[in-house]
C-alpha cells in the first residue's frame, strides 16, 4: 500500500513520513480514526515505506522485492491480527489468512461488517481473544527474515477482550528490538487505559467532502453532482460511500426496516413490534449496529429536512419519498430524544446487551417520542 493510493490525509502523511526521516519511529502507535477514513491504510503504507529498499522522497517505490511482498501481503516480517468468530477450528487470525488477504486486497477501507459478512459469520461476535496473544509473541520471538522491523498490524484492537489485552501489556512496555506494532481502531473507549498509555496516538480525521468527491469522480468514475450527493451521504466515510455506490441490498433492508418500525411504535402495534423485533434480532450484531447508524442517517436527514435549506438535504431515490413523509414527526420536540437514543442504543449494542430487551425498550420509546406534540 503507497501512501498515493489513500485517499487525501495529507496532513497525517507527511507527519509519518517526517517520523521515518528524522528515525523517530515509536515501537507502538495507535492509528485512530472513524470507519472510512483509511485508518488501516495509513498503517500498512507507514509499514511498507520503513521496510521499502529504495524509499522515496515521501512515499515506498512500489517496486523493490520489499514492496512487492507488501503488495500481496505476504512479507514474512509483516503480521496481521484482526477480530475472528470463534469457533473450534478458528482460534486466531492466522486461520483466516487467506481470506484476509483476498479481503483486504479487495478493498483496502474494509470495515468489520464487510469482513464478517464475506466470512458468513454476520450472526457472530467479533473478537480478538486470548489465544491471540500467545501467537503475537510467538511471532514476534522470531528473527526477522528480511527488513530491520518486524511489524505487527492490530486491526479493531478495540476488539481485544481483556484475557488478550492483559497479556499484550508487557510486551508493548518493552518490546524486542526492532520490532513495531500498529494498532488501528475506530474508537478508544473500549481500549484498556494501560494499552492506551503505551502507545503513541496518530489521530485520522474524517475524509474531507473536497477530498472524497475528487476520489469518487477520478476512482468510481461518477458525475461531479452523483460525487457530491455519494459524499454528503457518506460524511467522510469511503466505505459507506462504496456501499452507496452498489446500492447495496443492506440500505434497501434498513429503510424498509426502519419504516416497519416507525410505523409499528406510532401506532403501537405489539404483533407488529414484536414480529420486527424476531426480524431484527435473527440478523448479526455488525448487521443491527449498522441499522442503528442508519437510522441515525434518516433523523437527522429528516430534521434537515424540516428546519433548514431544503437544497443541503441529500437522499437516496428509494429515502427521498419516505423522508419526506416522516420529517413531520421530527420536530423540536423530539429530535434530540430520537438521537440521544439511538446512540445510547448503539452505544449498548456494542457492549452486547440483548438486542430482543434493547429494540423492544427503543420501540417503546418511539412511540413516546412519535406522539409528541410539535411546540410552537
Amino acid at each position: 500500500m503507497l501512501f498515493k493510493q489513500i485517499i487525501g490525509q495529507q496532513a497525517v502523511k507527511q507527519r509519518l513520513v517526517r517520523s521515518i526521516k528524522e528515525g523517530r519511529i515509536s515501537h507502538a502507535q495507535l492509528f485512530l480514526g472513524p470507519q472510512g477514513s483509511g485508518s488501516l491504510a495509513l498503517a500498512l503504507a507507514y509499514a511498507q515505506f520503513i521496510s521499502c529498499k529504495n524509499k522515496q522522497e515521501d512515499d515506498a517505490c512500489g517496486t523493490c522485492s520489499s514492496c512487492i511482498k507488501y503488495n500481496k501481503l505476504i512479507h514474512p516480517d509483516l503480521h496481521f491480527v484482526y477480530p475472528v468468530a470463534l469457533s473450534k477450528t478458528i482460534r486466531v487470525s492466522t486461520d483466516l489468512a487467506a481470506e484476509w488477504r483476498e479481503a483486504f486486497l479487495d478493498n483496502p477501507y474494509i470495515t468489520l461488517f464487510n469482513w464478517f459478512e464475506q466470512l458468513g459469520a454476520e450472526n457472530k461476535q467479533a473478537v480478538i481473544g486470548v489465544d491471540e496473544s500467545g501467537e503475537i509473541l510467538r511471532k514476534l520471538s522470531l528473527t526477522t527474515y528480511e527488513s530491520e522491523y518486524k511489524i505487527m498490524i492490530i486491526w479493531q484492537a478495540d476488539k481485544m477482550n481483556i484475557g488478550a489485552a492483559n497479556k499484550l501489556l508487557k510486551i508493548l512496555e518493552e518490546p524486542p528490538d526492532k520490532t513495531l506494532f500498529l494498532l488501528v481502531c475506530e474508537s478508544e473507549d473500549q481500549l484498556l487505559r494501560t494499552i492506551l498509555s503505551r502507545t503513541q496516538l496518530i489521530k485520522i480525521p474524517k475524509i474531507t467532502d473536497e477530498e472524497l468527491i475528487k476520489a469518487l469522480m477520478e476512482r468510481n468514475g461518477l458525475s461531479a453532482e452523483s460525487a457530491e450527493t455519494t459524499a454528503h451521504l457518506a460524511d467522510g466515510n469511503y466505505a459507506e460511500a462504496l456501499m452507496l455506490i452498489n446500492e447495496n441490498e443492506n440500505a434497501a433492508q434498513n429503510l424498509a426496516s426502519f419504516q416497519k418500525l416507525m410505523r409499528a411504535s406510532f401506532k403501537w402495534n405489539p404483533k407488529a413490534v414484536m414480529s420486527w423485533i424476531d426480524e431484527i434480532s435473527a440478523t448479526g450484531r455488525e448487521r443491527q449496529k449498522n441499522f442503528l447508524k442508519y437510522a441515525l442517517h434518516i433523523v437527522r436527514e429528516s430534521l434537515m429536512l424540516s428546519y433548514a435549506d431544503q437544497s443541503i438535504v441529500k437522499l437516496g431515490v428509494h429515502e427521498q419519498k419516505f423522508v419526506t413523509d416522516f420529517s413531520p414527526y421530527i420536530h423540536s420536540s423530539n429530535a434530540e430524544r430520537f438521537i440521544e437514543e439511538l446512540n445510547k442504543a448503539y452505544f449498548h449494542m456494542e457492549r452486547n446487551a440483548n438486542s430482543k430487551i434493547l429494540f423492544m425498550d427503543l420501540a417503546f420509546k418511539f412511540n413516546e417520542l412519535l406522539n409528541l406534540p410539535k411546540s410552537i
